[in-house]
C-alpha cells in the first residue's frame, strides 16, 4: 500500500546561524530509512506525469520503485541511464516547477520529493559504489565539445556513449563551468563535479583546459583538423549592468566575477589569496538565484550585513523559493519594490553607498509581469562598501565573431533549430545558455542531450 501522507519526509539541513558563517552543504539529504519511506508515497501513477515535466526524461516512477525496495544501485542505473549528471542535478534542478509540479500527489497535498531521492540515489552510488563506467569501444569519428558546463558534459557523455571520439575544449583552468565558478559550494560540492568529469573521462573524452575557443583555435580550425562535428555549450558568461552613475567604482563586481573569484578562485576556503574586498556591507542587485547565491556568500565571506535590492514584490521574484527560504533563514535583508539610481565613492574613490528609489508595481509588460515604476521623491540611501550587480548575462560575443555564418539573435544568443539544435551552420550545433541566454542547469542538460541525439543522425547520414 502507498504511504498516503500528504506531507514529504523531512530533509535534515544545517541551522540558518550556524551555516551562514561556513559553506559546508545547506541540505544535509535523506537516510536510507528516509528514503524508502518518502518513495512509497509514489503512487506509480500509469501515465507518468512527472516523467514529461523532466528534461532529461528520467523515468522516475521506476527509479523510485527500486528506492521503496531499498536497491539503491538499481535505482542510480536508472537515472543514469538518461542523466549524466544525476549527483548535480539532483542537488542544483529546480524540480518544483517541473516533475514535481506534475505529480499527482501534489493535488492534495505535497508532492513526492523526487529531486531529494535522485540526491540521496546520486550520493549513494558515489559512497558506497562510484564504479567508473566502461570506455566503449571507438568507432573514431572526432566530435568537438566547446565548454565543459551541464550542456557540454551532457553532450560529450552521450556522444561518448555512443562511440564517439569527443574532445571537450575549457576555456577556464578546471572542468565544470557554471557549476564550478557559479554555483557556491554550500549548494554543489566541488568534488561532486569532479567526480561527475572524472566519469566522463573514464568514457574516454579528452578534456582540454585553458582553450579559449575563438581565440586560441577558431571552430574553422577545428573542423579543419578532422572534427566532424562541434557542439557549442560555451554557456552566457557575460555580465550586464544598470548603466548608473558609480558602477565604475572600486567595490562594484558583477555577481560573475564576485561568485568566480569566491568559488573558482577559492577564495571560500580561507587559505587562497584571492584578490577579494573584504566586505562589510554589501548590496546585492537582482532576484534570481544568482543573486541569492551571491548575497548568501558575501555573507559567509564575513560581511555584518547583506541587503537584496529588487525592483519588484517577492513573488515576482525568479528566484527558486527554496533558495529566497534559505536567504531568508540566513539573515539576507529584503528590498523590495527598490531600485538602485546611483552609486556614490569616499574621496579614494571605493564605494560608500548606494542611492535607491522605492518603486510601485503598474501595468503588466510584455513577460505578463506588471512593470515597476518609480516613487517621485522616494530616493534613500544605503551605507555599503560593496555592490554586486545580479542582473542576468548574455553569451560572450567570441564564438559568433570569428565563426563566418553563425547566426545570433538580438541579444546575443545563438540561433538553432530547436528540433535538432542545429546552427545555421551544417554540422555545428548549440545548446545551453548559448542559446536560451541565463537559464537553468537542467535545461540546458536537456538541451546537451538532445544535440548529442541530432549529432549521432548528422554523422550516420553524413558517414
Amino acid at each position: 500500500m502507498p504511504n498516503m501522507s500528504l506531507t514529504k519526509v523531512p530533509a535534515a539541513e544545517q541551522e540558518p546561524l550556524v551555516r551562514n558563517k561556513n559553506f559546508q552543504e545547506v541540505a544535509l539529504g535523506y537516510t536510507p530509512e528516509q528514503a524508502m519511506e518518502e518513495a512509497t508515497r509514489c503512487l506509480n501513477c500509469k501515465n507518468k506525469p512527472c516523467v514529461a515535466g523532466c528534461p532529461v526524461n528520467i523515468h522516475i516512477p521506476d527509479f523510485i520503485a527500486k528506492v521503496a525496495a531499498g536497491d539503491f544501485q538499481a535505482a542510480y542505473e536508472i537515472i543514469s541511464d538518461t542523466n549524466a549528471l544525476p549527483c548535480v542535478s539532483g542537488r542544483v534542478c529546480p524540480q518544483e516547477t517541473q516533475c514535481e509540479q506534475r505529480c499527482v500527489r501534489g493535488i492534495k497535498g505535497e508532492p513526492v520529493a523526487i529531486g531529494r531521492l535522485e540526491r540521496f540515489v546520486a550520493d549513494w552510488y558515489m559512497k558506497n559504489v562510484n564504479k567508473m563506467p566502461e570506455k566503449p569501444a571507438s568507432n573514431g569519428i572526432k566530435v568537438a565539445v566547446v565548454g565543459s558546463g551541464p550542456a557540454g558534459l551532457t553532450c560529450a557523455s552521450d556522444l561518448a556513449k555512443k562511440g564517439y571520439q569527443v574532445t571537450v575544449f575549457e576555456a577556464f583552468h578546471t572542468a565544470g563551468g557554471v557549476l564550478v565558478y557559479g554555483i557556491p559550494e554550500f549548494r554543489l560540492p566541488k568534488a561532486i563535479v569532479q567526480s561527475e568529469v572524472d566519469k566522463l573521462k573514464a568514457l574516454g573524452v579528452d578534456v582540454q583546459l585553458d582553450v579559449v575557443v575563438g581565440r586560441t583555435i577558431t571552430i574553422d580550425e577545428l573542423m579543419e583538423d578532422g572534427y566532424k562535428a562541434v557542439f557549442v555549450g560555451s554557456g552566457a558568461g557575460l555580465p550586464m549592468f544598470m548603466n548608473i552613475p558609480g558602477e565604475s567604482l572600486a567595490g562594484v563586481y558583477s555577481a560573475n566575477e564576485y561568485l568566480t573569484r569566491v568559488n573558482l578562485m577559492k577564495a571560500y576556503m580561507g587559505d587562497h589569496d584571492t584578490p577579494l574586498k573584504r566586505s562589510k556591507t554589501v548590496a546585492v542587485v537582482g532576484g534570481g538565484n544568482v543573486a541569492m547565491d551571491a548575497a548568501r556568500c558575501a555573507k559567509r565571506m564575513g560581511a555584518d550585513k547583506v541587503y537584496l535590492v529588487y525592483r519588484r514584490d517577492e513573488e515576482a521574484m525568479p528566484a527558486r523559493r527554496e533558495e529566497v527560504h534559505h536567504a531568508k533563514q540566513e539573515e539576507i535583508e529584503f528590498h523590495f519594490l527598490t531600485n538602485p539610481v546611483a552609486i556614490e565613492g569616499d574621496e579614494k574613490g571605493k564605494v560608500c553607498a548606494m542611492e535607491c528609489v522605492e518603486m510601485e508595481l503598474g501595468e503588466p509588460d510584455q513577460s505578463g509581469r506588471r512593470s515597476p515604476k518609480e516613487i517621485p521623491g522616494s530616493n534613500f540611501k544605503l551605507e555599503v562598501d560593496t555592490v554586486i550587480m545580479a542582473l542576468g548575462t548574455s553569451p560572450n560575443p567570441l564564438i559568433r565573431s570569428t565563426t563566418p555564418g553563425l547566426e545570433a539573435n538580438r541579444k546575443g544568443c545563438l540561433m538553432v533549430n530547436e528540433e535538432t539544435m542545429q546552427t545555421s551552420r551544417e554540422g555545428i550545433y548549440a545548446g545551453g545558455d548559448a542559446v536560451t541566454g541565463a537559464a537553468t542547469v537542467i535545461l540546458a542538460m536537456g538541451a546537451g542531450k538532445k544535440a548529442a541525439e541530432h549529432i549521432d543522425q548528422y554523422l550516420k547520414e553524413n558517414a
